[in-house]
């Protein structure tokens, strides 16, 4: 079922508020209506974009016939409810990350999206960041020659998040690091084995009965001869934000820069030895867009009543000119054109590749299996 021109509701006005003026501005979209449980902040929001429709109910909000889908912005652990109460009300479906968290929630949402035919994206921020579309550019266009290996890292620093963030396992959060990872040759995880090192402190072990500080997984690639490795770290580990993605091909290698700001390095097989890294500096990819909304990878444009951006925003240095990336993809999914990646199956495999590799490491290293639902997409 295809909407040519699809009116969206977001749901949590946080982050979230981030995504209203592209909404606005995109050529095929409509932003018909907000939700928020606090009516304060709610009304402050819509009112500095003039949306009539505001809603402390979500219920209320999906009894509206006129909204076609929803962009979900809300705290993880309501993901994946509101996801699939959305579906049930004949709504499409923008989540932030991750999808859920337990292999049942992921599996249910799948299963319903096959069934009910409404259409689910996952907004994975770091596959459409700048840097990653320049190496997909160069993968697509064979650049890269043959890929022998990949690499990613996400670490952060989460002291004074609030509500369910203190002592969250590493790999629970793992879809930036493995989004890129998969995303890259549209490949899906077949297994993971994934080890701990370093303890967090004492107070935090207890709020998932996890006391490590970094957790590092190795997956392997389902039908292909490709493996990667993924680290993570939340507490109590020195590092500035980091969302890092790493190719190693034939051709061309890319190598993300270990402090933010600087040039990517791309090694280039057969020269000479001094000559084989060159610093590249990332272009935009605004192109990708239509001109009404490219604009938009350049600068954000959510501030709260204070004039600061969101933490997740400022930490995560814009998250790489993403946004309008992500609205314009899940428009064009709601709309039957374009890939609209991760879909629901895609984002369960990057889900479910963090969730299990906890799990793994749980029991030191154990290799996990991730279930194979490509046939439901």
């Amino acid at each position: 079922m295809s909407i040519e021109r699809p009116k969206v509701a977001i749901i949590g006005l946080g982050f979230g508020a981030e995504f209203i003026p592209i909404y606005q501005r995109h050529p095929n979209a409509e932003i018909v209506a907000l939700c928020q449980r606090n009516k304060d902040s709610l009304n402050q929001v819509a009112d500095q974009y003039n949306i009539t429709k505001r809603f402390t109910d979500y219920a209320e909000l999906l009894a509206d016939p006129e909204i076609d889908a929803v962009h979900i912005n809300t705290p993880i652990p309501h993901h994946a409810e509101a996801t699939l109460q959305a579906m049930r009300a004949g709504k499409h479906v923008a989540c932030t990350v991750p999808m859920a968290t337990s292999v049942e929630d992921c599996e249910a949402i799948v299963k319903l999206s096959a069934e009910s035919g409404m259409k689910y994206m996952m907004m994975e921020t770091v596959v459409y960041a700048r840097e990653f579309l320049y190496m997909k550019e160069l993968y697509d266009n064979g650049d890269l020659g043959k890929l022998q290996f990949l690499k990613a890292s996400h670490q952060q620093d989460m002291d004074g998040w609030p509500g369910y963030w203190p002592g969250l396992p590493p790999m629970h959060y793992a879809t930036h690091c493995v989004g890129p990872i998969l995303g890259l040759g549209r490949h899906e995880a077949e297994y993971v084995s994934c080890f701990p090192s370093g303890t967090i402190r004492e107070e935090m072990h207890g709020h998932y009965n996890s006391p490590f500080a970094v957790e590092t997984t190795h997956l392997k690639f389902r039908n292909s001869d490709l493996s990667a490795q993924v680290y993570r770290s939340l507490f109590d580990v020195a590092r500035q934000y980091r969302e890092s993605f790493e190719v190693y091909g034939s051709e061309k290698s890319v190598e993300w820069p270990l402090i933010e700001g600087e040039p990517l390095v791309v090694h280039t097989a057969k020269k000479p030895e001094p000559e084989i890294p060159e610093k590249v500096e990332c272009p935009d990819f605004a192109k990708l867009l239509p001109e009404e909304i490219a604009p938009f990878t350049t600068g954000g444009v959510y501030s709260n009543e204070d004039g600061e951006e969101h933490l997740s925003f400022t930490q995560g240095a814009g998250h790489g000119g993403s946004h309008p990336h992500l609205v314009h993809q899940f428009v064009q999914l709601v709309r039957g054109e374009g890939e609209g990646y991760p879909n629901a199956v895609q984002s369960a495999n990057i889900t479910l590749t963090g969730i299990l590799a906890h799990e793994s490491a749980l029991k030191g290293g154990e290799l996990i299996r991730l279930p194979d639902w490509s046939m439901s997409s």
